[in-house]
């Protein structure tokens, strides 16, 4: 757990502080301006009834999961979670269950949905196939660094899930999720875990066709989660690059500019261990707020530098061989919610940057 005084780095997600709730921007306060994207996001009418169910589903899933937390007044947790983390007293704000189950059905749920259109949008990418085929991959392992909240879980489940949709039996036969984070998130995973893989609850009054028609989102065989309680930036080295190492992609989302926060020069070390660890073709994916600046300290002078400048200066810059292609960027795109979902809590759009990069084969020393 982070000290207080501390962002909760390593990992942890905090909602940043608003005008609103402390949590993410009002959708009344966005700004209209398009962005270009690989996929224009799907919303309002233009959505399909398809793409609208397959996003309701995870949220079911969240409902499914929490039902108890979700039927009870949770709105006391929130503002007790939310002054824990204004004071920055992050032990306070991520040390209890009901304080962590609380965030995961507040939070979680609106960055799910956008994470699974992310995961969507980029699938020729990430699957490494040319557009328009269908190849399959067979097995699909992803770490999530800081993904104990559940958000990354639900949406690689929906990504996973669209998959199987598209191509009926789907390219990938099954996908392996470590979630990574600094608190003990393990019973919010295993409780997505379970949702995401067993039939949704029914009334004893459903029909026998309700009943039949009744299904998991995933089999558990097509979809598994393990959760991990680690600090990436203190965690033996070893033990991390035996989690890293097979890894089909890694995901550092919402994260990344708390990792410079706690410390620049243990997460530029873990940045540099991540690219001797993954394997040529491995991917890495980070998506933060835009605009996002962290601190530099450079011949005992504090300068700040935009966080996408900063790890591409540690991933891409090189007077050696390149370990790492760039393959998208963008400094500020939408999520938008369509209408017509249904949820407890309020939704909210997302608004993000995100990069893409590809680790590259070794190249042969010159003799």
């Amino acid at each position: 757990m982070a000290p207080a005084g501390k962002p909760p780095a390593r990992g942890l997600k905090q909602p940043s502080k608003s005008k609103k709730e402390g949590g993410r921007p009002a959708s009344k306060h966005q700004d209209k301006t398009k962005h270009p994207s690989i996929s224009s996001p799907k919303t309002g009418e233009s959505v399909a009834k398809s793409a609208l169910g397959s996003l309701q589903s995870l949220l079911n899933t969240f409902r499914n999961a929490f039902e108890e937390r979700l039927a009870s007044d949770v709105k006391p947790l929130l503002q007790q979670v939310k002054q824990h983390l204004y004071n920055r007293d992050f032990l306070e704000a991520f040390g209890r269950d009901d304080y962590l189950e609380a965030y995961a059905v507040r939070w979680s749920p609106s960055r799910a949905l956008g994470y699974a259109q992310i995961f969507e949008d980029l699938q020729d990418r990430l699957l490494q196939r040319a557009p328009g085929t269908k190849d399959a991959v067979d097995s699909f392992r992803v770490v999530c660094l800081g993904g104990g909240a559940g958000a990354e879980i639900v949406g690689l489940a929906g990504f996973s899930h669209h998959l199987i949709e598209e191509s009926n039996n789907g390219p990938i036969s099954r996908m392996d999720v470590t979630a990574i984070d600094i608190a003990n998130w393990s019973s919010v995973v295993t409780s997505l875990q379970a949702a995401i893989t067993s039939p949704p609850p029914l009334s004893k009054y459903a029909s026998a066709a309700a009943k039949e028609a009744n299904k998991e989102l995933l089999t558990p065989e097509a979809f598994h989660t393990r959760f991990l309680q680690q600090d990436v930036l203190s965690m033996d080295p070893e033990k991390l690059s035996v989690e890293l190492r097979d890894a089909t992609l890694v995901t550092i989302m919402f994260t990344l500019n708390e990792l410079y926060t706690a410390s620049m020069a243990k997460t530029q070390r873990f940045l540099l261990m991540l690219t001797e660890t993954l394997a040529p073709g491995a991917q890495l994916l980070v998506v933060d707020s835009p605009g996002s600046y962290s601190t530099v300290t450079l011949n005992g002078a504090e300068k700040k530098y935009p966080m996408h400048w900063i790890l591409d200066h540690t991933l891409l810059s090189t007077t050696q061989a390149p370990k790492w292609e760039k393959t998208l960027e963008d400094e500020s795109r939408w999520f938008r919610l369509p209408e017509g979902l249904k949820y407890p809590i309020e939704l909210e759009n997302m608004r993000y940057q995100i990069h893409l990069y590809k680790r590259l084969p070794q190249a042969a020393a010159v003799p």
